[in-house]
């Protein structure tokens, strides 16, 4: 077995030999992406031409299957792969001959992509690559096309050809940079043609290629390159002074780690409202010691200004990240809110500068000219994107391009891709129109969404109505463990999502779970302020937590059973509310509150006193709230009627209790589900409906409230009771 030292080797002879084909090269790809030394998240593709059985004539032809458009090779399968005939798409370089022979050649390159269609062996829907010229045209039956931070160090390098010769000692060839597709396909065909025993191309700015004509052999060849690579540039590197001077040495100091998340709680979610003009963005935060390092050091300016080389690591962090020049030690927290209002101003008008400057007639219309990664000294690193998974991977695209820098800059001098170079990419048409076919987004995407309660009963149901519709879910509850289990429920069937980057609360998915007691102001903030840190901020907040006490043997609730009612009913809905509204301010982004009531608070009834009162203030306080919290927070309520099934409030004690209270016919050794659904149908048939109701009933109210819906509705209690006419408006 081959010894690497900078990446991992992971080829299995006996897992090979039990694959066919196809399978071979999904395996291949598979182990290639696992590896993000070897290639980031997303990016490059692998091929293989394989001899096939062509369904038309019988026959046997020559298939190039490659990774299709979009994808992963750490988690692509077979149907992620395109299957194209080879000879057909020799046969399309006439055609694109034809098209660019009036010189313009990036007409030519986008309708070449259209062409792909017409090469497609056995009706495979997958769309393919862009790339499938620069694996077509080479020779080698098996192709690795990788993005590696220590090839694109080398390939981003001012004297990348004369350091491609210097390391791989001509076993690499040079190609500058080109678009990928038709041109650089041919480029790289006219390369073999003159070296025939060449296996590899650097590709300037961009990454390389390899191949050979036995799989197993082009997976080590890849391997070998990158880590010969990756060899050279830790010599440099070290020769340099390694850690102590990269990036120029240190210039700023570390906020020690308590100081440092209480200052990005303290930032984040006001900068989630700068960014989110146009449309709203989860946050992704990065604090580990290499990224601190960067943003640290003497050149993190100079480098950030100068933005990414690989399009892969742009198309992602745009052109170039947002650095706030702030001084840990000497400035505050007032001050960094300031410089950062300044950056962002500069940098919208920057973009637009630069759209403006590149853009061609039919270039689609400017983006949202925000930054997608802001860099602050002491603090770290802020990524943004659509959803968390998409913050998470740009965040670890931006690592990306600062391992390409450190690297860059310990051989030789870092260079970026030219302006026009990068607009052509990041608004280039045939983009454009992938993004416009894409499904539209949900309803309550990209907003986060905190339940509190959310460890069973209604606020489980909730929880689970809201992420269905796009929502990031905070799972909120006294019992943490339970809390957890909704949390869990959701990651495992919507997934954590990809990417690495992040660390602590930071590295989630769609869900979190923390522990929060509502009568508890201080610990409401420490909540609130974890929210911040995972997600940048929140929108919205459903409180579905609440207490029903018994009466007790004598029909009276004992006092301290009163004050907590009024704490958990009340008070907790209150202080939850007040201090969110702190956040919201500083946000400046419309939100909603839905607090639970009950018809209780309409309808008297004997042995729930306490309850009953409580949710008649709750009422209220919905009123009072929308009144305090407009115009930016919309406040209502639910009011359900007696929910059994699924409640907490209900255990099997309360439902005897209750059986016996109503004189319902029951056995003590009766299932408890069966008493439940006792109990539920004789509710039930109190209202005018019959049927029983369920949390999922009252989790369709939570998400009509927090949707735009009902926009114009704030200040109201919407009841969910079945139709129970005592509680009618009066």
């Amino acid at each position: 077995m081959p010894n690497f030292k900078h990446v991992t080797y992971s080829w299995d002879d006996s897992h090979a030999a039990s694959l066919d084909a196809v399978d071979r090269l999904v395996y291949r790809s598979n182990i290639l992406g696992a590896d993000q030394r070897i290639t980031n998240t997303g990016g490059g593709n692998t091929s293989s031409k394989i001899m096939e059985t062509d369904p038309l004539t019988g026959q046997q032809t020559e298939v190039l299957w490659v990774k299709g458009s979009g994808g992963d090779l750490r988690t692509s399968k077979r149907e992620n792969f395109s299957s194209l005939y080879q000879d057909k798409l020799i046969g399309l370089q006439s055609v694109y001959a034809a098209k660019s022979s009036n010189g313009l050649k990036t007409a030519a390159e986008d309708e070449m992509v259209g062409m792909y269609f017409h090469t497609t062996f056995n009706l495979n829907p997958r769309p393919s690559s862009i790339d499938t010229p620069l694996h077509s045209f080479l020779t080698g039956k098996h192709v690795d096309h990788m993005h590696p931070n220590a090839i694109i160090a080398i390939a981003a390098s001012k004297n990348c050809e004369a350091l491609t010769k210097e390391i791989f000692e001509g076993e690499m060839e040079y190609v500058p940079w080109m678009r990928p597709g038709f041109e650089l396909g041919l480029a790289m065909q006219e390369i073999e043609k003159a070296k025939p025993t060449t296996q590899a191309i650097m590709m300037g700015q961009h990454g390389f290629i390899s191949w050979d004509d036995d799989d197993k052999k082009c997976y080590e060849l890849t391997l070998r390159l990158i880590d010969k690579a990756a060899q050279y540039i830790q010599d440099k590197y070290e020769a340099k002074g390694g850690d102590a001077k990269v990036f120029g040495g240190q210039k700023h100091q570390t906020l020690p780690e308590e100081e440092r998340r209480a200052t990005l709680a303290g930032i984040l979610p006001w900068l989630r409202g700068q960014v989110s003009q146009q449309k709203r963005f989860i946050g992704t935060i990065q604090d580990d010691e290499k990224i601190l390092r960067f943003v640290n050091s003497v050149d993190a300016p100079r480098l950030a200004e100068l933005g990414t080389s690989c399009p892969d690591h742009f198309l992602r962090t745009k052109i170039k990240p947002l650095y706030i020049a702030w001084d840990p030690q000497q400035e505050d927290l007032a001050a960094l809110k300031e410089k950062l209002a300044a950056g962002l101003l500069e940098y919208r008008e920057d973009y637009a500068k630069y759209y403006a400057t590149c853009r061609h007639e039919n270039s689609p219309a400017m983006r949202d000219p925000n930054p997608t990664v802001v860099l602050i000294p002491g603090l770290g690193m802020i990524a943004w994107g659509k959803d968390k998974s998409e913050s998470r991977v740009t965040a670890e695209f931006y690592n990306c391009a600062v391992e390409v820098m450190r690297g860059a800059e310990a051989i030789d001098t870092y260079i970026s891709l030219p302006q026009q170079e990068a607009f052509d990419i990041e608004y280039w048409l045939l983009e454009e129109a992938k993004l416009k076919r894409m499904p539209a987004e949900k309803e309550l995407a990209r907003q986060i969404v905190i339940v509190v309660g959310s460890g069973s009963g209604i606020g489980k149901e909730t929880a689970h109505r809201l992420v269905k519709e796009g929502a990031h879910i905070v799972c909120v509850d006294m019992n943490l463990d339970a809390a957890q289990s909704t949390a869990k429920e959701i990651t495992d069937k919507y997934g954590l999502g990809i990417g690495v980057a992040g660390s602590g609360i930071s590295n989630c998915g769609p869900a979190i779970a923390l522990q929060g007691n509502i009568t508890d102001r201080a610990g409401i903030r420490v909540m609130l302020d974890q929210v911040a840190l995972a997600y940048g901020g929140f929108d919205h907040i459903c409180i579905t937590a609440g207490i029903f006490v018994p009466a007790d043997t004598t029909g009276h609730i004992p006092d301290e059973k009163w004050g907590l009612t009024f704490a958990i009913n009340v008070s907790g809905s209150y202080f939850v509310a007040d201090e969110a509204y702190k956040t919201w301010k500083e946000q400046g982004l419309q939100g909603n509150l839905v607090l639970t009531t009950s018809a209780n608070a309409a309808v008297a009834k004997k042995g729930s006193l306490a309850y009953d009162t409580s949710k008649a203030a709750a009422n209220h306080l919905v009123r009072e709230l929308a009144i305090e919290l407009s115009p930016l927070i919309r406040v209502n309520g639910v009011a359900p009627a007696t929910v059994v099934s699924g409640s907490a409030m209900f255990p099997r004690e309360r439902v005897i209790g209750s059986l016996a209270k109503y004189d319902i016919p029951f056995t003590e050794d009766e299932e408890t589900e069966s008493l439940v659904n006792k109990l539920a149908q004789f509710y039930a048939n109190r209202t005018l409906t019959k049927s029983p109701i369920t949390p999922a009933d009252q989790a369709e109210a939570y998400f009509l409230l927090v949707t735009k819906r009902l926009s114009k509705t704030t200040g109201q209690v919407i009841t969910v009771d079945g139709g129970l006419h005592e509680a009618f408006l009066r």
